[in-house]
């Protein structure tokens, strides 16, 4: 069980109300998954098993919130459990220890938290145009077809959405310059 001293300044310079909520919250984390170890992620404590996401705990002005991983949202708050405002809000701490067990259950099996897996998009068909202008260019073709299907259904979004004629001639000349090159649609906001 490994603790984490950010997570105690974190407990800290929470407000009055939030911080025997969260004192609560960690120490039920680590009844329930014993391995567990803590980290700061996007800004507040996670508790994790095997290096993956199992749940996560905030504290914001007026309320507290806790996610478990993978367990789905309710409510109109961050997390499964509303706006939390004192201890009493917290729901069974049985249901609790299940929930998180059930995350680092499935984070054990499929090394993830995520409880199911997201539906792929439907395919976008390769309009004939695009397809003639890829074929004129050999280094755009062996470039888009060594693309992953994500990068390639950026193009084609972009392309198909075009509201006029003259836009979509030039987003697809635009494209098959920028893949001559090996570039993917976005390729200007990726890290270098």
């Amino acid at each position: 069980m490994g603790r984490d001293p950010r997570v105690d300044e974190y407990i800290a310079k929470a407000a009055d109300f939030a911080r025997p909520i969260l004192e609560h919250l960690r120490e039920l984390a680590h009844r329930a998954l014993h391995d567990a170890e803590e980290a700061i992620k996007w800004g507040m404590p996670h508790f994790l098993v095997n290096a993956k996401n199992v749940a996560g705990m905030a504290a914001f002005k007026a309320h507290c919130t806790f996610v478990i991983h993978g367990d789905g949202r309710q409510g109109d708050a961050m997390g499964q459990l509303g706006r939390i405002t004192a201890i009493a809000d917290l729901p069974d701490e049985a249901e609790l220890v299940r929930k998180l067990q059930a995350a680092r259950g499935r984070v054990q099996a499929k090394g993830t938290a995520v409880n199911q897996a997201r539906k792929p998009k439907p395919e976008i068909a390769m309009p004939d145009d695009f397809a003639a202008a890829l074929d004129g260019v050999p280094a755009a073709r062996t470039h888009y077809d060594a693309f992953s299907p994500a990068a390639r259904r950026d193009y084609l979004e972009w392309i198909t959405e075009a509201k006029t004629a003259a836009t979509r001639e030039k987003r697809m000349a635009q494209a098959v310059e920028w893949i001559a090159e090996g570039k993917k649609r976005n390729w200007k906001y990726e890290k270098c």
